[in-house]
């Protein structure tokens, strides 16, 4: 085994969601402490399209969404997840 690598994890889509909505959440703390590279999360790509559903359909006003896709994709980018 790899010393100089940091614990893994694999999330799925629902891990992905708590850990991004919710930070009293185990998948929240994990996230936090990959942000400061003590692990590292691993995540299907299609685990994002999950998470851009729940953004999409509940984050609106006036009936739109809050966010365009660019910034979208920026947030996905500035995760410390690794996409498989």
């Amino acid at each position: 085994m790899m010393d100089w690598r940091p614990k893994g994890f694999e999330f799925k889509a629902a891990n992905l969601v708590r850990a991004l909505f919710d930070t009293n959440t185990e998948e929240g703390r994990l996230l936090e402490a990959a942000a400061c590279g003590h692990v590292e999360i691993f995540v299907a790509p299609n685990a994002w399209n999950g998470v851009l559903w729940l953004i999409m359909n509940t984050l609106k006003q006036d009936g739109k969404p809050v966010y365009s896709g660019e910034e979208l994709g920026a947030l996905k980018q500035s995760l410390p997840i690794v996409w498989l």
